[in-house]
């Protein structure tokens, strides 16, 4: 970059900064994600912004450059400075979703690709970084039982916020149809229940079946929570292209080293982008020679005496209306009851 342009921060709590950036970014048809922690922007001598880029936790989003500095990598000088902040905040394992055509231009910044479908792809800052982060896992699931997976190695990504009956109930009959079974809470805390809670309330409730190992997700699930749609055109449909992703990167990268070949979920009755992404993994899955078992859901009584599905959504909202009472306290297993009645406290 030569002398005439500068990078520096752009003060998002100064409302004319953020508007400028707001511009920018939709002069590019681009649009500001309101998870954006930090922006950088490259300037001229006169303080016009030619260039931006943000980040939010670990993902670095919303880059755009004018066509005055293309060719002066000034996307390279952004992306250092972007690095350069989320070390300093902490964020060591970094990542890029982007349109695929811009794949040069990031791996010649030092990202390297994970996962790649016909809409994004996605990049890490860290070479074999999710082969690194899972083989923590690998040792004891290989060694105790490498020689014995006749039935088959399987998975399940839940968020259990909280743990429910319904859960271990999916839980169980997976286990019953794999030598071993993997399960991955989503790590992510954007749920009401903690993840280490959640993390550990999995673990308790599984402790009976031996064939049942339990992992944090990491990095490399994504959440639609935290995919980001700047780029994405009027029309186009962000759920199915996250997810479309999400599947491709556990199917090609995640599965591989777990010989997993089967995955559970439960029917998705109620929820409409849950269901949307069953349908996918079951059109996606195969190509990976990854087979997709999906269950019914388990069903509890209301007080009128009609059933309805077991869902982690259900028991929030009776702890919302009516705290811990006996009809929460029926839906989840005596883990979740006990922590419940510990940090809810339980009504008569």
């Amino acid at each position: 970059m030569t002398e005439e342009f500068t990078i520096h921060e752009i003060s998002l709590g100064f409302p004319h900064d953020k508007e400028m950036l707001v511009r920018f970014l939709s002069d590019h048809e681009l649009v500001f994600e309101d998870d954006i922690e930090t922006a950088f922007g490259v300037f001229d001598q006169d303080e016009t912004l030619l260039g931006c880029g943000c980040c939010a936790g670990n993902l670095l989003k919303c880059f755009a450059v004018d066509e005055a500095l293309r060719g002066q990598n000034a996307l390279g000088s952004l992306v250092s400075r972007l690095v350069e902040n989320r070390f300093e905040a902490g964020h060591y394992d970094l990542f890029v979703i982007t349109r695929p055509k811009n794949k040069v231009l990031f791996t010649s910044c030092g990202f390297y690709p994970l996962a790649e479908t016909q809409s994004v792809l996605m990049l890490e800052n860290r070479k074999n970084g999710l082969e690194r982060f899972y083989s923590a896992f690998l040792p004891e699931s290989l060694e105790n039982h490498g020689n014995t997976l006749t039935g088959g190695v399987g998975c399940i990504v839940m968020n259990c916020n909280p743990f429910t009956k319904g859960h271990l109930a999916l839980i169980t009959y997976a286990a019953s149809r794999c030598s071993l079974l993997h399960i991955f809470v989503v790590e992510e805390d954007r749920s009401l229940f903690p993840f280490e809670v959640r993390m550990r309330l999995v673990k308790e409730g599984t402790a009976h079946l031996p064939n049942v190992k339990v992992h944090p997700s990491g990095p490399y699930m994504i959440s639609s929570a935290t995919f980001p749609t700047y780029f994405l055109k009027k029309g186009e449909d962000a759920a199915r292209i996250q997810s479309e992703l999400d599947i491709t990167l556990f199917a090609s990268r995640i599965a591989p080293l777990f010989h997993i070949t089967k995955r559970f979920a439960g029917e998705e009755p109620l929820d409409p982008v849950t269901r949307d992404y069953n349908e996918a993994m079951i059109r996606l899955l195969p190509q990976y020679s990854i087979s997709f078992i999906k269950i019914a859901r388990t069903t509890a009584e209301t007080p009128e005496g009609k059933p309805e599905v077991i869902s982690a959504s259900r028991v929030r909202k009776l702890l919302a209306e009516t705290g811990v009472t006996e009809e929460v306290l029926q839906l989840v297993p005596p883990c979740t009851a006990q922590y419940l009645k510990n940090e809810f406290g339980a009504r008569p």
